[in-house]
């Protein structure tokens, strides 16, 4: 499993995340997407734990916590949309 990680600084950066998570438990991954564009951290990011056990207690503790002058949103990752179809807009016909 994973954890969502909202509402972050756009100055965060993986040594950060890793800092603070790491008093949870052992952290496997730590992921901070960027805009394809401007290469800018795009304010979220995911972590994944050692365990199930330790990512409900960091997330139990931090969901709600300031940290970098922001009050994080901390949550089960849910998972990533199959984003192969054209949905939305009138335009898109087969």
């Amino acid at each position: 499993m994973s954890i969502y990680v909202g509402n972050l600084s756009y100055e965060v950066n993986q040594e950060d995340l890793s800092e603070v998570f790491a008093e949870y438990g052992t952290i496997k991954r730590v992921h901070i997407p960027t805009d394809r564009e401007t290469g800018r951290v795009r304010g979220f990011a995911f972590v994944e734990m050692e365990s199930e056990a330790n990512e409900d207690k960091a997330i139990e503790t931090l969901d709600g916590a300031e940290w970098m002058d922001r009050q994080l949103k901390v949550n089960k990752a849910r998972p990533r949309e199959d984003r192969s179809y054209f949905g939305g807009g009138r335009n898109n016909r087969f």
